[in-house]
C-alpha cells in the first residue's frame, strides 16, 4: 500500500513514465499481478506482488520514481490471504 503526498496529482507527471514502466516489468516477470491508484483523486496505491521475499518488494520500491520524487509518503507491506481463484 503507498500513501500520496496531497498534491501527487500535480507532481507525479515527469514520474509517471518511468513508474509505469516499472510496474510492467515486474508485471512481465510474473511478480506483480496487479496495481493501481485508490480513490478520486487518488490519495494512495495498491500494489499486489506475488513474490516469496518481502525484500523484493522493499526493492521494488526503493526503486519506484514516485518513492523517490516523495510523491509515495509512505509505504507499508502487508500479506494477502486470497480466498477467490
Amino acid at each position: 500500500m503507498y500513501e500520496y503526498a496531497e498534491d501527487a496529482l500535480e507532481r507525479r507527471a515527469p514520474y509517471r513514465e518511468d513508474h509505469l514502466a516499472l510496474i510492467a516489468k515486474w508485471n512481465s516477470d510474473g511478480k506483480l499481478p496487479i496495481a493501481g491508484a485508490l480513490g478520486d483523486p487518488p490519495h494512495a496505491g495498491f500494489i499486489a506482488f506475488d513474490v516469496e521475499d518481502p525484500q523484493e518488494i522493499e526493492a521494488f520500491t526503493s526503486a519506484d520514481p514516485y518513492v523517490e520524487a516523495g510523491i509515495v509518503t509512505s509505504h507499508r507491506i502487508e500479506p494477502w490471504t486470497v480466498v477467490t481463484p
